[in-house]
């Protein structure tokens, strides 16, 4: 409908469909599939925490593919917020700590956490990239059409199709979902990394898995144990410090 009214959104040159909407709608489509076996298998806190080693993924693949600055500080801060992010694992389940989870579906877990940080840390990327030249709504267009093409084709394919909300209810909870989750949050987001590096955008962005954890601690009754609660600390602390003290370097040079 909005693009009626604003046929420019349509306007969209051949490497903008080919790099955003298909590489960024797999990137999106990636992520939905790859987070929720991340959450059956290892809770919505051990996937969230997992969402933590984006940012140093991000920090490193920034420099070559962006020519963002790649210093010591982000090397050290990769060691600390991968061992955090493990600890957190071990330590976050449904309740009983990641002892209580049978080995095949912990294993489920890790790895689609650990796809679902991929694929958020390739989009962090990609919005850098993209979103300065092509501007917020066409990126967001182009992967929102891109990620519901590769869903439409490889749901069904095995053997999940999609079904549309049976009640009013869902129907208003997908809704609101959609305006807040999905448009409200990928404009702040893309605002942020049209302005500041790839680096520090995924970085300030770290709130999202810290809500996400905190939420399962208190709506699903999922806990951490001292050793979880170690690695959440190490994650949260050696994100945001490193960061932090690398924001004042420039000032002080």
């Amino acid at each position: 409908m909005y693009g009626v009214f604003r046929p420019q959104l349509f306007r969209i040159d051949r490497t903008a469909w080919l790099l955003v909407g298909l590489g960024g709608g797999a990137l999106v489509a990636l992520f939905e599939v790859a987070y929720q076996f991340g959450i059956a298998g290892a809770g919505v806190a051990g996937a969230a925490a997992l969402l933590y080693i984006a940012p140093v993924l991000v920090a490193i693949l920034a420099k070559p593919l962006l020519g963002e600055r790649l210093t010591a500080l982000r090397v050290v801060l990769a060691l600390v917020v991968m061992a955090g992010a493990a600890l957190t694992v071990q330590g976050g389940s449904r309740g009983a700590g990641a002892a209580a989870i049978p080995l095949p579906s912990l294993i489920q877990g890790v790895a689609g956490g650990l796809l679902a940080m991929l694929s958020y840390a390739g989009t962090t990327l990609l919005a850098r990239f993209a979103v300065p030249r092509y501007g917020s709504l066409q990126v967001l267009f182009l992967e929102i059409v891109g990620g519901v093409v590769v869903l439409g084709v490889v749901l069904p394919l095995s053997g999940h199709t999609p079904l549309p909300p049976h009640t009013a209810g869902a129907w208003i909870y997908v809704l609101l979902l959609s305006l807040g989750s999905v448009l409200a949050a990928n404009f702040l987001f893309f605002a942020g990394v049209k302005r500041i590096d790839a680096a520090p955008t995924a970085v300030a962005a770290t709130i999202e898995p810290v809500v996400g954890t905190l939420l399962a601690l208190i709506l699903f009754n999922q806990r951490l144990t001292p050793l979880g609660w170690l690695g959440l600390i190490m994650v949260v602390g050696g994100v945001a410090t490193g960061y932090l003290q690398e924001a004042k370097l420039p000032s002080t040079e």
